[in-house]
């Protein structure tokens, strides 16, 4: 069986993050905004943009930097849960981070020119 992937990261792109289960391709390194979030799991990075990743419902969570409106977000192919996305902030000081995607390291690979 042969798995498709829904967008490539073009060739330009040198360094990529990919699903570390199926190997889709997550992110661009030039996305990465912080490598300094905590996830669920451990350590996590958040991305202006990400590809090959499906949404769920948003609900209402607390989370260290107070309450947020998220929705996780998961794998289109392999349907590994990876993060979430934010979709509202409800306190001003991290309305950065509406619209932007968590990825935890867990779930995610370099790959392509990281020497």
């Amino acid at each position: 069986m042969v798995k498709t992937f829904q967008a490539y990261l073009p060739n330009k792109c040198h360094r990529t993050y990919s699903c570390v289960h199926c190997r889709a391709h997550l992110a661009n390194h030039d996305e990465l905004i912080s490598k300094s979030f905590q996830g669920s799991q451990g350590r996590a990075y958040l991305f202006n943009s990400v590809v090959n990743v499906g949404c769920g419902p948003a609900e209402e969570r607390v989370l260290l930097t107070g309450l947020h409106a998220v929705a996780d977000i998961f794998c289109e192919c392999c349907k590994t849960t990876l993060g979430w996305k934010y979709e509202h902030a409800f306190e001003s000081s991290q309305k950065y981070k509406e619209g932007k995607f968590i990825i935890e390291l867990a779930h995610m690979i370099k790959d392509n020119g990281w020497d």
